[in-house]
């Protein structure tokens, strides 16, 4: 399983830190060892090599939402902190890479389900940090941290409100502005809103503007924010009558109610039987779609125009579109060159570092890569 992860900094950074691709390992029961069971490893040197011939940095991203169980247990005291910046730096060592990406989703959060917590989680990561920064090994490593929308919980469960000591010791976060409403959530709601202040109070489950705010007060400088922005959108399964409650010519409503009980199969990358997650909990397909899923299931056209015979909308409040098949009853949350435009004016015009995509292979012709890049100014 290979993440394509991309990320673009505003004008001005050097050309050997333009783009940062990433290879996921997962966080194991042992502090000595990391698990690349889910990845290619006999492609990651190729991966380095590919990425260093054509001047990129070459990351690990270590944890994800199915792989930082154990972050928790990792950094919690002085041995096992010791012990991890050493598994740290012989993974960048062993395979020749630049940087690190600590995904730990999240720290003093059960996340997925059962990853180990700890009410100390941030000041230990912290801890942590700076014992990799002050490492030989680790002082050179370009070091990122992909983050909740809203900061991390500190000991007493609400979000940090002083985060400044990661500003010393990453180079950036990636604040992962997506999954914010989801087959999870109480109505339909935008996969990625870039604000949400428009919104009614219960409509306000975060957004791009609410995250980078939020960050930025806890003591992260702006340009040491990336936003992240999906190449993807959740579906929901709609009764008719909820989707276009004025008639099929009708606008399409914005927060429908849906049926949980039935998730639509996503694209053909849906899995339809996973099997268990990492805690042992059943599962199901996850209903996604990639924008190059949208046109192969016939919402959209080649050039993202909507296909005949669905319904449609553009959200002006959280910047994103919705899509509907009334004959299936399927609905989209999911962002367009209109959204990843409206992304990139905000980018700029806020000073942010730049953008990581999840992912880029969830586009269709760099659609989505052209127009986020060319909103925020990137050469």
């Amino acid at each position: 399983m290979w993440e394509a992860r991309i990320w673009w900094p505003q004008a001005g950074t050097p050309a050997g830190m333009l783009r940062t691709y990433r290879l996921p390992t997962e966080t194991a029961p042992d502090v000595h060892t990391l698990s690349l069971a889910d990845s290619d490893v006999e492609l990651l040197p190729q991966f380095v090599a590919a990425a260093h011939k054509h001047d990129v940095k070459a990351l690990v991203s270590v944890g994800g939402w199915t792989g930082g169980l154990y972050y928790s247990a990792n950094v919690a005291d002085a041995a096992n902190r010791t012990a991890f910046v050493k598994t740290i730096t012989g993974l960048a060592t062993n395979f020749s890479l630049d940087g690190i990406d600590f995904d730990w989703e999240y720290p003093n959060n059960i996340g997925i389900g059962c990853n180990a917590v700890n009410p100390n989680d941030v000041d230990n990561f912290l801890t942590f940090l700076k014992e990799l920064r002050a490492d030989l090994v680790g002082s050179k490593l370009f070091l990122t941290a992909a983050t909740s929308v809203f900061p991390w919980a500190d000991a007493s469960g609400n979000p940090a409100t002083n985060l400044t000591g990661f500003s010393s010791v990453l180079d950036y976060i990636a604040i992962m502005n997506y999954d914010v409403w989801g087959p999870w959530s109480p109505t339909v709601g935008p996969n990625a809103p870039l604000n949400d202040s428009c919104a009614s109070a219960s409509q306000q489950a975060g957004s791009a503007v609410a995250g980078v705010q939020a960050w930025h007060a806890a003591g992260i400088p702006l340009n040491q924010i990336v936003l992240g922005v999906p190449g993807y959108g959740h579906s929901f399964r709609v009764a008719q009558k909820d989707a276009l409650p004025h008639g099929v010519n009708g606008p399409l409503a914005t927060f429908p109610a849906f049926n949980a009980s039935i998730q639509p199969l996503g694209d053909s990358w849906d899995d339809p039987n996973p099997g268990p997650d990492p805690c042992g909990n059943p599962q199901g397909p996850e209903g996604d779609f990639d924008y190059w899923g949208l046109i192969d299931g016939g919402f959209l056209e080649e050039n993202g125009k909507v296909a005949k015979g669905i319904s449609n909308m553009y959200d002006a409040c959280s910047q994103t579109p919705n899509v509907y098949n009334h004959t299936s009853e399927v609905y989209v949350s999911y962002d367009n060159s209109q959204s990843f435009a409206a992304k990139g004016h905000f980018i700029k015009s806020t000073g942010l570092r730049g953008f990581a995509m999840w992912e880029t292979g969830s586009d269709y012709k760099d659609t989505l890569i052209n127009s986020i890049r060319s909103a925020a100014g990137f050469s």
